[in-house]
């Protein structure tokens, strides 16, 4: 079948409604071109083929649909048994006989697949959710739709006829997709009779109670409803208005579903006693409403005008509700013949073929304003949104969807499993809409089993199966739009993303080489990665190898790391006693070195201990005692190297009132961002702590600082650390 993409409504509706070219005895010569090929063919059913195609062209001539929409009914079962159908048919009857026969049987076998994978009621409901899809997909063209209805009610037919057991996914189908579908197209012959014999077969019980109830009251009824339509008859005609008086059909459904919603018995059910009066003219619909409100009792609540406020279908007609002087309920429903025509045959009875002509069917205008093509449009959009999500009902409600009758395909899997897909799409979508792996090893597909290039654009209904490899990953390719091998957003940002990581592998890869090579080069290989990744401030080795990989971060921070340079002594490196702030500058300090309390001493920069922490010291050559935390990593690789040059050290005691401030370096990690700076020395700020340093470096959107802030007790770090940690965007913040 053709692909009709389009931008804007009107060639949507031309799609949608496709015009049959009529041709001289176009019903004779499809059955007689059919009738050879389906001679002692049967469905799945039993039913026999030819049968079964005469049945769905009497439904179709009974509710009015031309005589080429019934040459269809035979063409389409034609197809199973052509080698093929679409040029054969098209070559005896002409390209749309072709393509609608074609398009309809794909949509037969699609859901006759979909049916024989559903058992139980969780499945029952997933198939019928599937099979409206699957009948939303295929309704841009509206003589498939026509063609389905009328099949599925001759199938039940059928089962009724025959007495057969009917498969609960078949009945169920029938009364939760079919019948909603007649009655958004209007077509209430088939609605009714299809909700039926569903319910016939979905609650037999149900069905023979509540039949058993009305034959009970037949005769009675039958002799009363007589009397009534000749009252009628006799009484507006001697007012002046000439009109067609019948008693309305019982359909056994409405009356469950009335029962049921309403809480009601069937005495009460109002509608037992019903009939229909068809007058010629509107103003003469509110005459006979006058007429029988004046000699009869109205019961008001149960009064609605369909003709001032339609229903969303288009359906027109006055229903009331009157009792007589006995008490007896009667339900009279009032509607022109157009009306009447519409609410029997739907879009059937405005079905724009070329024999409308300029004046349309029931009073619908073919070229005017209100012009049925449209309204069926709408009609089908409003049954859209009935199977879609709250969200995507909004925006159809606002007209901000008005393709999306045009935008998605559905095809099935080997298991007969539906997938959605946007229109264009190809077995590589479909790989990835399946699983994402299975997206990037697709190597091959089949679809309806034969085999076709990646790019092949698929259409509705068409099985598809993939070929994947046992390992490997997309091509390049596919992300070129000229090729057309990615159709889905959705894919092709899974194919990105396949390659990013590829290039991210990479690249920690390089860095990882990069770093270790190093380490070989320093003989530091026993440190652990991670644990170097963290003094340096990344969370975890593959963050560092990344950006030395990209050449973001330079070695020599690492080297600077495994190897500080042992300070030289001046004011600057060396923080003695006598140079450290307090208030009394004849202090001898706040560092003893234990048995040598001359020794000058001085903190270590590479931990910077601050008291109370635990410390050692470390004899230096002619630079004094070099003092580290107890837990510093340098100060144990020194020791283990020069054991002999290690001395206890502790902290001395300041002077009443004075205070010692030590220099203490502390790393933090962030999300970087406007006025990230200015928050954490805010907080450092508000807790009294003087910032003496302060180093950054922005990564990407990642910022790595080190504050260098002076204490005099450590353990009043941990609570303003806390408090940086709840800065917006911190990552992590710590004492080096």
């Amino acid at each position: 079948m053709k692909q009709h993409v389009a931008n804007s409504q009107p060639s949507m509706l031309s799609s949608s409604l496709q015009d049959l070219p009529e041709q001289p005895e176009i019903l004779v010569r499809a059955r007689t071109f059919a009738m050879p090929l389906l001679v002692a063919a049967s469905l799945e059913t039993g039913e026999d083929v030819l049968q079964h195609a005469e049945g769905v062209a009497d439904i179709l001539q009974q509710i009015g649909a031309s005589q080429a929409m019934q040459a269809s009914s035979y063409l389409v079962y034609a197809t199973e048994s052509l080698n093929k159908p679409e040029d054969v048919i098209a070559k005896a009857f002409g390209s749309s006989y072709a393509e609608l026969a074609v398009e309809t049987m794909r949509l037969i076998r699609v859901q006759r697949q979909a049916r024989a994978v559903a058992q139980d009621r969780p499945m029952l409901n997933l198939q019928t959710e599937n099979v409206r899809k699957m009948l939303l997909a295929f309704s841009r063209d509206l003589r498939v739709v026509m063609l389905r209805l009328a099949s599925r009610l001759q199938t039940l037919r059928y089962y009724a006829a025959t007495k057969q057991f009917v498969p609960p996914a078949l009945s169920y189908e029938s009364l939760h997709v079919f019948a909603p579908l007649a009655n958004r197209l209007g077509i209430w012959q088939i609605k009714w009779e299809l909700e039926d014999l569903s319910l016939r077969f979905i609650e037999p019980d149900t069905y023979r109670h509540v039949a058993g109830l009305l034959d009970e009251k037949r005769s009675v009824r039958e002799k009363f409803m007589t009397e009534l339509v000749a009252q009628f008859s006799e009484s507006l005609q001697s007012i002046g208005i000439q009109s067609d008086v019948q008693g309305r059909p019982k359909h056994i459904y409405s009356i469950v579903k009335k029962m049921r919603g309403k809480s009601l018995d069937f005495d009460r059910v109002y509608d037992i006693r019903a009939l229909r009066v068809i007058v010629s003219s509107i103003p003469e619909c509110y005459a006979v409403l006058g007429w029988v409100h004046s000699h009869f009792m109205p019961i008001n609540e149960e009064f609605d005008d369909y003709i001032a406020r339609p229903k969303s279908n288009g359906y027109q007609s006055l229903h009331t509700v009157v009792s007589d002087v006995e008490g007896r309920s009667i339900e009279v429903q009032i509607r022109t013949r157009d009306m009447h025509s519409h609410a029997e045959q739907g879009v059937a009875a405005h079905w724009a073929y070329k024999e409308a002509g300029a004046k349309g069917y029931a009073g619908v205008s073919a070229s005017g304003r209100y012009d049925a093509k449209i309204a069926v449009l709408r009609q089908l959009l409003a049954w859209e949104r009935d199977l879609v999500s709250s969200s995507r009902d909004d925006a159809l409600a606002t007209g901000t969807k008005t393709d999306a009758l045009i935008d998605r395909i559905y095809v099935l899997t080997p298991d007969a499993a539906v997938v959605e897909l946007p229109q264009g799409a190809t077995p590589v979508d479909f790989a990835y809409a399946l699983h994402t792996n299975l997206g990037h090893r697709c190597r091959g597909a089949r679809v309806d089993g034969a085999m076709v290039p990646l790019n092949t654009q698929l259409k509705n209904g068409q099985t598809v199966e993939v070929t994947a490899a046992k390992e490997g990953g997309p091509s390049r390719d596919w992300l070129n739009s000229e090729l057309g091998f990615l159709a889905s957003p959705r894919a092709r940002a899974k194919v990105r993303a396949w390659f990013n990581a590829l290039a991210m592998e990479e690249t920690v890869a390089r860095g990882r080489e990069a770093v270790e090579r190093l380490l070989q080069r320093e003989g530091k290989t026993s440190i652990k990665l991670d644990d170097l990744a963290s003094q340096l401030g990344f969370k975890d080795a593959d963050a560092l190898f990344e950006v030395v990989g990209k050449d973001e971060f330079s070695l020599r921070n690492i080297e600077t790391l495994l190897n500080p340079p042992e300070p030289a002594v001046s004011s600057d490196e060396f923080i003695l006693l006598k140079k450290s702030r307090h208030r009394d500058k004849n202090s001898r300090g706040g560092v003893l070195v234990v048995g040598i309390d001359s020794l000058m001493t001085q903190l270590a920069r590479c931990c910077k201990p601050a008291p109370p922490d635990g410390i050692r010291g470390f004899v230096t050559r002619g630079k004094g005692v070099s003092i580290h935390r107890a837990d510093c990593s340098n100060f144990h690789q020194m020791a283990t190297r020069s054991s002999e040059r290690v001395i206890d050290v502790n902290w001395g005691q300041s002077k009443l009132g004075l205070e010692t401030v030590y220099p203490v370096d502390v790393h933090i990690q962030a999300f970087d961002r406007q006025g990230l700076l200015r928050d954490i020395s805010e907080v450092f700020s508000k807790d009294n702590m003087n910032v003496v340093g302060v180093q950054t470096q922005s990564v990407k959107d990642m910022a790595w600082m080190t504050f260098t802030i002076e204490v005099a007790d450590s353990r009043r770090l941990e609570k303003v650390l806390s408090a940086v940690r709840d800065v917006s965007g911190v990552k992590s913040a710590r004492r080096r």
